[in-house]
């Protein structure tokens, strides 16, 4: 399942011009506020007639301005789940999702509702009502309502944008199931790049309007060159490995491309595939091999790309192993310790600096 998007459109000063294709997974449209993330997936669902250009999802033609093709929203065959829950509040969380059931007519071949119960965790909340739920048990509700309607592909518009932190580390495990158990394409829109990284396996960088890169999330979001749209603060970079090793003191290892990444202890057993979310600021650089200290990581690494702002920063894209890092020091170390591209170092990592939220 493959989405194309090619749409150009005005909206007073606003303009947008992008052009993107993405492979099956979820498809996570990045950028700050203003960027044109929700005019895209608005485009996308239907909600929106461009100015110009089309869209395909599966090879199906859903826009295309120059061939006058226009397919109604109702008849897109799309499952949009908006930052607030918009449950019917007459009805209860049953009722709710049933109503999605309806909006397939005849056709029963996709999700039942007691899978789609289960996935989602939602079997202890079928008699109540909206007025009754949490926030992010009612974006579960939401997710569910339109994973029944047998979508050909979920659109997420800031579904988590209305939680606090406690009600999103609540629903992010069911949207990485709902990515890997259903198999339903998702548009996941999101300025946040902890919820990308914990879920995306494309990312489309937007920037007024533009598309600025498209890629794998592990290569976008470890490009330095993006870094401003991500937020200097928010850089990092993304490393998937396999458990392997649980300790008595508390930690847990993960093995990678680049070697053994100790960690805070995980709950998941050992052959678990996890996906880690390092932070450029918590990655120490060294030219030479460090003894007597306290950090757990220490990893042979190569200098891709050096990246130098027009503040006191640089961004430092490290090739570990077949992974890529990022580090992020002032210009004064840089400067002092000369690095150059196509140089071996060391990155240095704490294993406590990995926070929970960072893995998955």
């Amino acid at each position: 399942m493959t989405l194309s998007v090619a749409v150009q459109h005005r909206a007073g000063s606003f303009a947008l011009d992008v052009q993107f294709e993405a492979p099956p997974g979820v498809t996570a449209l990045f950028g700050k506020s203003g960027s044109g993330k929700t005019t895209v997936v608005n485009a996308v669902a239907g909600l929106l007639r461009p100015d110009a250009g089309s869209v395909r999802v599966a090879g199906r033609v859903l826009v295309d301005r120059g061939q006058g093709v226009w397919v109604p929203p109702h008849a897109r065959r799309l499952g949009y789940v908006f930052q607030e829950g918009r449950l019917f509040p007459h009805l209860t969380v049953r009722q709710n999702l049933l109503y999605g059931q309806k909006r397939r007519g005849t056709q029963m071949s996709g999700a039942s509702l007691d899978s789609v119960v289960d996935l989602l965790g939602l079997s202890g909340l079928l008699p109540r009502r909206p007025t009754d739920l949490s926030g992010g048990e009612k974006q579960r509700v939401a997710i569910g309502r339109a994973l029944l309607s047998e979508p050909d592909m979920l659109l997420m518009d800031e579904p988590l944008a209305a939680l606090d932190m406690s009600r999103k580390a609540e629903i992010l495990p069911y949207i990485q199931r709902l990515c890997s158990e259903v198999g339903v394409p998702i548009l996941y829109v999101s300025h946040s790049v902890p919820e990308i990284a914990r879920i995306a396996t494309t990312v489309v960088a937007l920037d007024r309007g533009r598309v600025l890169r498209v890629g794998r999330a592990e290569e976008v979001l470890a490009d330095p060159d993006i870094a401003p749209v991500l937020g200097i603060r928010d850089a990092g970079a993304l490393i998937s490995g396999v458990l392997t090793d649980h300790f008595d003191d508390g930690v847990s290892a993960l093995t990678f491309s680049g070697g053994t990444l100790m960690l805070p202890r995980q709950r998941d057993p050992v052959g678990t595939e996890l996906r880690v979310r390092i932070e450029a600021k918590d990655v120490m650089l060294a030219i030479d091999r460090p003894s007597g200290i306290s950090a757990l990581n220490c990893l042979t690494a190569r200098i891709e790309m050096i990246r130098r702002g027009e503040g006191p920063g640089v961004l430092v894209q490290l090739r570990v192993g077949s992974d890529l890092l990022l580090c992020r020091i002032t210009r004064r170390s840089a400067n002092a310790l000369d690095l150059k591209i196509g140089q071996s170092c060391y990155a240095i990592l704490k294993s406590v600096s990995v926070a929970k939220q960072d893995i998955g």
